[in-house]
């Protein structure tokens, strides 16, 4: 498996520097997601709606550390032997983490249209099977190239065919769910019992398109043709931000209507958990709120 890099130091000479922005956002998007991975890991008990928020916090560290390391290659002449690797690996996080965000806004939009019927047809596993699945299909991405093997130059064109029609499924099935949802809650009066887990949605959806779509974008054409050094730059920033910037949307979300100060995990588990879930419990219990 060999590929030209498109991007690399050489190409980029002076224009390097506009690689520490993003390196210092990684990093700030690490301490966020590792510290919503541990609240939801250890410290709050978990809904079907924050085991979705923990694999979408683990895909977007994940993420951020190979983008971080990608980064740090940039200054190194090892950059051309490594990058193809650390790109690929990238990728199966950020469909991951795209999968994620598509099953989420997805499953609140069936459970603002058929209360019952989501209420009734939920499994107690359903989540964590369903992550499972999605790291899974993430993952043969990867195996793509291999199984191409040295057939895969001739067969360019279908592996980014391939990439690009997911990509863009996933998109459009996020964004009709999104904007579903976002014209079912001012006619229906069910989504009030928990504003917050929608609001979340639609939060984490928009920033998406904003910021992330442009990096997967990026990435399909990536095997086609030469980026321009600085939008390789600015998707990836913009792709880091977006993976960075959801434990604050969490944390904002939680805040929402409470002045008060009060601790991480309290705020994390009003914005994931503290509204009742459809069919399922509070978690502002005594053992959760210690």
């Amino acid at each position: 498996m060999s590929f030209s890099v498109s991007v690399s130091p050489g190409s980029s000479g002076s224009l390097d520097w506009l690689n520490i922005p993003s390196l210092l956002i990684a990093l700030v998007g690490l301490l966020g997601n590792g510290a919503v991975l541990w609240f939801l890991g250890f410290r709050i008990r978990r809904t079907p709606f924050s085991v979705y928020i923990l694999n979408l916090a683990a895909a977007d560290a994940l993420f951020l550390c190979f983008s971080f390391l990608r980064s740090i290659l940039t200054f190194s002449e090892f950059f051309d032997l490594t990058c193809e690797i650390l790109l690929f690996l990238t990728y199966i996080f950020y469909i991951a983490g795209l999968s994620l965000l598509t099953v989420i806004s997805t499953e609140r939009c069936l459970s603002a249209l058929f209360p019952i019927w989501y209420r009734c047809h939920r499994p107690k596993h359903r989540p964590v099977a369903v992550c499972a699945g999605l790291w899974a299909l993430s993952g043969m991405f990867w195996l793509l190239p291999f199984v191409l093997s040295d057939s895969f130059h001739h067969n360019i064109f279908t592996f980014v065919t391939i990439l690009g029609t997911w990509l863009l499924l996933l998109t459009c099935v996020m964004c009709v769910s999104s904007l579903t949802l976002l014209l079912k809650i001012p006619c229906s009066s069910q989504p009030r019992q928990h504003p917050r887990l929608y609001l979340l949605v639609l939060l984490m959806v928009l920033v998406f398109l904003l910021c992330g779509l442009p990096w997967g974008i990026w990435d399909s054409m990536y095997f086609l043709s030469k980026i321009d050094p600085i939008m390789y730059w600015l998707f990836n920033l913009l792709a880091c931000v977006n993976s960075s910037v959801n434990p604050l949307i969490y944390f904002f979300v939680g805040r929402l209507g409470n002045r008060r100060r009060e601790p991480l995990r309290v705020v994390l588990q009003r914005a994931l958990g503290n509204e009742l879930e459809l069919g399922g419990r509070t978690t502002n219990t005594p053992h959760t709120m210690k």
